[in-house]
């Protein structure tokens, strides 16, 4: 499907405005609502394709600026370790009552816009997937969460403060799809098993999947980027979102699509 990706809005937050970046299909109708939650960089080449690709396949996706208390709007972080040690940085200088009410804000906009079902889901990468394992366990309307090598889950260091996003796992209501790199130095076997084993205790549903990929492998910049292992692992999660979230005007598009080649 084509797309609308250059829709801008500032949201309304505990801890002021946060630029948030919306990517949805062109045509007309209404699909389900996906936060996507970006690397420590912000919303980079990378994660505006991965928005693209998630509303190409009938998604309403808002891609919030996640350090917007600290950086001004449209403030994207080198990669390079400079940009890997501002955001490293901030990520435990931010406050978990900005966190959630970044999230509540996100779904909130998202259950109004006219062009979204009112199903919400969540995706996010890195520190993104530790945020979107967060979001479900803190709003019981996520109704589906990918996570894609949550980094510091299984240490609780999200913030300076710590935090109880995995002892927070029984309040998850919806279902997690988690996956790692197991060549990821920054989320080790202890640490997998760590979150495997609380999920497991607190009766998750959830699929768990582990590959030999490193860390940011689905990152389409860099050495550590693995085309066919992305490839699988988007398809997983868009199975999960069209599973749980349902494809919204998706089918009515693409029948009226084939129908019009017809003519």
């Amino acid at each position: 499907m084509t797309l609308r990706d250059n829709e801008v809005v500032e949201l309304t937050t505990p801890t002021g405005p946060m630029r948030t970046h919306l990517f949805r299909p062109q045509a007309e109708g209404r699909y389900p609502g996906i936060v996507l939650y970006s690397e420590i960089f912000q919303v980079t080449g990378p994660i505006r394709r991965t928005a693209a690709l998630l509303a190409g396949h009938g998604h309403v996706v808002a891609v919030p600026e996640i350090w917007h208390e600290f950086e001004a709007p449209g403030c994207v972080l080198a990669y390079d370790q400079g940009g890997a040690d501002r955001g490293n940085a901030l990520k435990t200088e931010k406050e978990l009552r900005g966190i959630d009410g970044d999230t509540r804000a996100v779904l909130d906009h998202l259950k109004a816009h006219p062009a979204c079902t009112g199903k919400l889901g969540a995706l996010g990468i890195c520190i993104g997937g530790h945020l979107s394992f967060r979001a479900a366990a803190k709003n019981a309307d996520v109704r589906a969460a990918v996570c894609f090598y949550a980094t510091d889950l299984h240490k609780g260091s999200l913030s300076k403060t710590g935090d109880d996003t995995l002892a927070c796992a029984k309040d998850i209501a919806g279902e997690l799809l988690m996956v790692w790199g197991r060549q990821d130095p920054h989320v080790p076997r202890e640490g997998r098993r760590k979150i495997y084993e609380a999920i497991t205790d607190a009766g998750v549903d959830f699929t768990w999947h582990e590959f030999n990929g490193q860390h940011a492998f689905l990152r389409d910049e860099g050495h550590r980027y693995d085309p066919e292992l992305a490839l699988r692992c988007h398809g997983l999660a868009l199975e999960l979102f069209h599973r749980t979230l349902g494809e919204g005007d998706l089918l009515a598009v693409a029948a009226g699509s084939v129908a019009e080649s017809r003519h």
